[in-house]
Formats: structure tokens, sequence, C-alpha cells
């Protein structure tokens, strides 16, 4: 089976090729089910929303996050790729809400998503690139 293999920054002026220890297939299936489970929330009527004791805002950016945290770690090639389509797809996902006759779909609403995926896949790439670095010091240990 092929590995994923991820470029990532490890000392000023030098790229290193790696490979990322966990295999990217389960979060590429909880990714997607975070976004269909997105949409489905964020287009379906009031009532069949999920109600927690979370401000709505810290919901809407906690899911966004989590969501864009497991694309990038899904698809670990193209974090900055991933960047502006999941932060593009919180606008897209608001705007889905003027479909729906008994939801608004709010420019607020759509921002705090966006900087909610944009966390997220920051963490992501930050947890690649410590877990990265952390393996070539460990094999640079090893070879002496």
């Amino acid at each position: 089976m092929p590995c994923d293999h991820v470029l990532l920054p490890c000392l000023p002026g030098r790229r290193l090729q790696c490979d990322v220890m966990m295999s990217p297939r389960p979060f590429r299936f909880l990714a997607w089910l975070s976004l269909a489970a997105i949409v489905f929330v964020t287009v379906s009527p009031i009532g069949l929303r999920p109600h927690d004791p979370l401000p709505v805002n810290l919901d809407r950016a906690l899911a966004f996050a989590v969501m864009a945290f497991l694309f990038v770690m899904a698809y670990p090639r193209r974090p900055l790729v991933l960047l502006v389509l999941l932060v593009a797809s919180a606008g897209a996902i608001e705007a889905l809400q003027l479909l729906a006759p008994t939801r608004h779909a709010h420019l607020l609403d759509a921002s705090v998503k966006g900087m909610g995926a944009a966390c997220g896949a920051l963490l992501a790439w930050s947890w690649q690139s410590l877990h990265l670095r952390a393996r070539h010091v460990l094999a640079a240990r090893r070879r002496r």
C-alpha cells in the first residue's frame, strides 16, 4: 500500500519528506462525515438542530475547526489549498441557508465558521509539522 508523504518545513532553507505516521483513511472518512453533518445541521429546519450548552458562535467555530483539522490530517499534501477551500466552504455552507425558508444566512456566522476552519487547519498543520520534526530528530539520533 503506498504511503502518503508530506512536505513540511524542517530547517530554514530545507524541506524534508517523511511518511505520515497515522493512516489518513480514518481521517478521510471522519472529515467527509463531519462535512455532511455540518451541511445537514446548517440547512435543516431549526427544530432539528442539536442543542448543546455552548454559546452558538463557539459551537459554530468548533464544528468548523474539527472539520478543518480532519481534512488537513486526511489530505496532508495540500494544507494551504485546503485552508482556502475550507474557509470558502464556510461562506458557501452559510449561503445554503438562503434555500431553507426557516433559516437565515448572516455574514457574521460565515466569518465565525471561517475563523474556526482556519484555526483547525492551522492546528493540524502545526501537529503534522511538529510530528515530522520529532521523527527527524529521532531518526538523526538513531544514526549516531
